[in-house]
């Protein structure tokens, strides 16, 4: 069994790695066969928008699947009849544009921000008596990890941060007073079954995912955010693992976005449930039966941002499981993550803390 991901990142890295142990073998296209991908298995070194690169991987394996959004759907659709593409390039193309997720999400009544599409000077003038203020001035495409997004407090300020995206078309939304972030990753098989993941609590930093505790035990809104990623796996009849970021707020949940792909509040479940979201993801696009999502207590994942902390020290860490991701250290660079598991989520905060603390003096040292 062959699977082709678009991406040689740390995320198809981890696709690689889950799949070694069932026998399923990943070939990646990618642009440096150095990346975390390529450092573990095959690798078509090439573009990932040209169809001809594309096809060279098609003809290779038996499913294409993507390890990120960032992908000419145009490129993909040139290639999917003559190789499956998972998950559907529908869900991809949606998720790409943030003014259609917003649309997906009110055609299915899922509560999200309020919002004015910004697609030209004009449009601007209407935000601050539409939504108050402040808002938050995103790109409809090509932004993450807080890329493209600026928080304004005034019509000028709205000007000036959409002329700091080059005046691409872009969306304006409300600001969310939230008491927290979180995420529920679930997984759709070939033959309709689903399964779910606990909630998962995020912490973010400058739009980049600093930490995660799972699971988060809230049956009301688990149940409430299931029956919607139901909804949306449904209407694409999906095939893969999908994640939706949610904000909580005193009115209950409120969709943020979401990720046609494995996602990096999912890392804990490699150590911390009895099937990870790789091998799972590798499992529903390949048509295998689906494992068991069911946590092993209470995990906990630190992204190490920027660089590695020190090796020798950060293993000393009874329990730690380090993941280094091969990369060069740079500003804002998801370089690695450390996972952590307790009995209780008292033990595991008090665990997180703890560490956090330790691995920033390893990384001043």
């Amino acid at each position: 069994m062959k699977i082709g991901i678009i991406g040689a990142g740390q995320l198809g890295r981890m696709l690689a790695l889950a799949g070694y142990p069932l026998g399923i073998n990943c070939i990646f296209l990618g642009h440096d066969q150095h990346s975390p991908g390529g450092l573990v298995s095959a690798i078509h070194v090439g573009e990932l928008d040209n169809t001809t690169d594309l096809n060279s991987l098609a003809t290779s394996v038996d499913v294409i699947t993507y390890e990120f959004e960032n992908i000419s759907v145009e490129a993909l659709e040139s290639v999917s009849s003559n190789v499956p593409v998972y998950p559907q390039i529908t869900a991809l193309a949606t998720a790409q544009d943030r003014l259609k997720e917003k649309q997906l999400f009110e055609s299915l009544r899922i509560p999200t921000a309020d919002y004015v599409s910004v697609n030209e000077s004009a449009d601007l003038k209407s935000v601050g008596k539409t939504l108050g203020w402040p808002v938050v001035l995103k790109s409809r495409r090509l932004g993450y990890d807080g890329r493209s997004q600026h928080v304004v407090n005034s019509t000028s300020e709205l000007e000036s941060a959409w002329n700091a995206l080059n005046k691409v078309p872009a969306i304006a939304e409300s600001w969310v007073n939230f008491k927290r972030e979180l995420s529920l990753i679930g997984v759709r098989g070939a033959n309709g079954e689903i399964a779910f993941y606990p909630l998962s609590e995020n912490v973010h930093e400058d739009g980049i995912l600093r930490t995660t505790v799972a699971p988060y035990e809230d049956a009301a809104m688990h149940n409430t955010a299931k029956n919607w990623l139901f909804e949306i796996m449904e209407k694409f009849d999906y095939r893969g693992v999908l994640t939706v970021e949610f904000f909580h707020t005193e009115k209950g949940l409120v969709a943020n976005e979401m990720a046609p792909r494995v996602h990096n509040s999912g890392h804990w479940t490699i150590e911390g449930a009895e099937t990870s979201q790789f091998e799972n993801h590798l499992r529903a696009v390949l048509g295998l039966p689906l494992g068991n999502t069911k946590p092993r207590g209470h995990a906990a994942m630190l992204n190490f941002i920027g660089s590695m902390p020190n090796i020798i020290d950060t293993l000393k860490i009874p329990g730690a499981h380090l993941h280094d991701y091969c990369k060069d250290p740079r500003l804002n660079r998801k370089v690695g993550h450390l996972t952590l598991l307790e009995n209780s989520r008292e033990s595991i905060l008090k665990r997180l803390a703890h560490v956090k603390t330790t691995v920033t003096q390893t990384l001043a040292s």
